[in-house]
C-alpha cells in the first residue's frame, strides 16, 4: 500500500508532541512495508511579523499545497492521503486536492484546532467550551489566539469559513481521535460519530520497566499555562508545609513559563525542586526509570500525553488530573492516582499518598506496565491503523 502522509511542523524553538508522533507513524508504516509518500512544511518558514500576520489568512485555502498535492498525487498515485497538522502552511485545501483525485483523507485530531482558536479549550486557565456547537467568534472577541485579537481572527474566520463550506463534515472521509474521550468531544463539536475512529499513541521500543521507587517524583513535558505547572509547585508548597517526608520533584522540559516559575520556586524556597530543562529521548526515559512516579497537572482536557504513555512502558504510575483525557487513560487507584484539577492540596495529598504508601506505588507501576503492554505497542497500532485505512478505502465513493 501507498500512503501520502503530510503534517506541517511547528516551530523549532516549540516542538510539538504533534511531530514527533507524526515520525514515529511514518517510521512504524516504513517498518513494515508500507511505502511512505511524505508531504512535510515547517512553520519555521514563517518569519518576520507580516508573514505571522498573513499566516494565519494563508491557512484558511493554500493554492501551493493544493497544487504540490495534486502533483504529489499524480505521481506517486497513493491509496490513501493521511493528515496530521495542517495549520498554517497546508491548510484544509489539501483535502480538496485528495478529493479531485479520487483519493480517501484520514485526519489525526491532535487538537481541538477546527473548533477552538487555540485549539485547547481553555481561556484563562480554564477549560472553555463556548464555541462548541456554536459560531466561533467568542475566540476572536477574547483574543483566543496567542492572547491576541489580531491573531485570532484570521484563525476564527478559517473556522467559520470551513465550517459553512461543510469541510469537516464532508471533505474529510475518516477521523482519529486518541482517545473515546476525545471522540466524544468531537462528536459534540459536530463530527460525524460514524466517522471516528480511535487509535492512541505508540511507543516503538519501550525500556525493560524497573519496579521501585526512587528519591523523587517527575514533570515532564512543555513548561506552559495549560500543563498546570503553577498547581505543581503550590502542591509542593503545601506537601513541604503539612508532611514530614521529603518529597523531591524534578521538572523536564522546557517552555515560556520557565523562567517564571523557577523565579516562583525561589520566592516560595522550594529548594526540593529541580529544572533539568529539555532532555533528549533516552535521557527522558532513564529519568523516568529512575522515579517513584510522574506528575500530570494539566488544567486542559488533553489529548493524549505522550509522557504518560512513556510512564507505564517504564512501569511507573502516574498523578494526573482528573480531567479529559487523563481520567481515561490513568485508572485511579490501579494504574495511578487522580486528582480534583487545579487543586493544589488535592495534589499534595495525593504525593504525600504515594510516598507513604512505597509497596503500593510499586504495584501501580507494575499494573501500568501492564496496560502499555495490551494498549501502547507498536503491533497493536499498526493493526489499528491498517484497519482503520482498508475501513476508509472499502467505503469510499467519492
Amino acid at each position: 500500500m501507498k500512503v501520502l502522509l503530510a503534517h506541517n511542523f511547528y516551530q523549532s524553538f516549540s516542538p510539538s508532541g504533534e511531530d514527533v508522533v507524526y515520525r514515529n507513524e511514518a517510521e512504524l508504516l516504513r517498518s513494515r512495508g508500507v511505502v511512505v509518500i511524505p508531504y512535510e512544511k515547517h512553520n519555521d518558514e514563517i518569519s518576520g511579523s507580516l508573514n505571522k500576520i498573513h499566516a494565519p489568512f494563508d491557512s484558511v485555502w493554500s493554492r501551493k499545497t493544493y497544487d504540490e498535492i495534486s502533483a504529489l498525487i499524480r505521481k506517486e498515485r497513493p491509496a490513501i492521503a493521511h493528515f496530521h497538522n495542517i495549520w498554517y502552511l497546508i491548510s484544509p485545501s489539501a483535502y480538496y486536492a485528495c478529493a479531485d483525485a479520487g483519493v480517501p483523507v484520514v485526519q489525526t485530531l491532535h487538537n481541538f484546532r477546527m473548533f477552538c482558536a487555540n485549539g485547547l479549550l481553555l481561556r484563562n486557565g480554564r477549560v472553555c467550551e463556548d464555541c462548541i456547537g456554536k459560531v466561533p467568534w467568542r475566540g476572536a472577541a477574547h483574543g483566543c489566539f496567542r492572547s491576541s485579537r489580531l491573531y485570532s481572527v484570521p484563525v476564527v474566520a478559517s473556522e467559520m469559513f470551513h465550517r459553512a463550506r461543510k469541510t469537516w463534515t464532508e471533505a474529510v472521509d475518516a477521523y482519529i481521535s486518541l482517545t473515546e474521550f476525545g471522540r466524544q468531544k468531537f462528536i459534540q463539536c459536530g463530527l460525524p460519530d460514524g466517522r471516528i475512529f480511535v487509535k492512541p499513541n505508540f511507543l516503538g521500543e519501550p525500556t525493560s520497566p524497573k519496579y521501585a521507587t526512587g528519591d523523587y517524583a517527575i514533570y515532564l513535558g512543555r513548561l506552559s499555562q495549560e500543563k498546570g505547572l503553577d498547581v505543581l509547585l503550590d502542591a509542593a508548597a503545601h506537601y513541604r508545609d503539612t508532611s514530614s517526608m521529603s518529597c523531591n520533584i524534578k521538572i523536564v522540559g522546557d517552555g515560556s513559563l520557565r523562567e517564571d516559575l523557577e523565579k516562583k520556586v525561589r520566592a516560595k524556597d522550594l529548594n526540593n525542586i529541580e529544572f533539568l530543562g529539555s532532555r533528549d529521548f533516552g535521557q527522558c526515559m532513564g529519568l523516568l526509570s529512575a522515579a517513584s512516579f510522574l506528575i500530570m497537572p494539566s488544567v486542559c482536557y488533553e489529548n493524549f500525553p505522550m509522557a504518560i504513555r512513556e510512564a507505564f512502558a517504564c512501569g511507573k504510575p502516574v498523578i494526573a488530573s482528573r480531567l479529559g483525557a487523563m481520567a481515561e487513560i490513568v485508572e485511579d487507584n490501579k494504574s495511578g492516582l487522580l486528582f480534583n484539577a487545579g487543586d493544589s492540596a488535592d495534589l499534595a495529598g495525593k504525593m504525600r499518598w504515594m510516598i507513604e504508601n512505597a509497596d503500593a506505588c510499586i504495584e501501580m507501576g507494575r499494573n501500568a506496565r501492564t496496560e502499555f503492554e495490551n494498549k501502547y505497542t507498536a503491533d497493536q497500532n499498526f493493526d489499528i491503523l491498517m484497519n482503520i485505512y482498508r475501513t476508509t478505502i472499502a467505503g469510499y465513493t467519492k
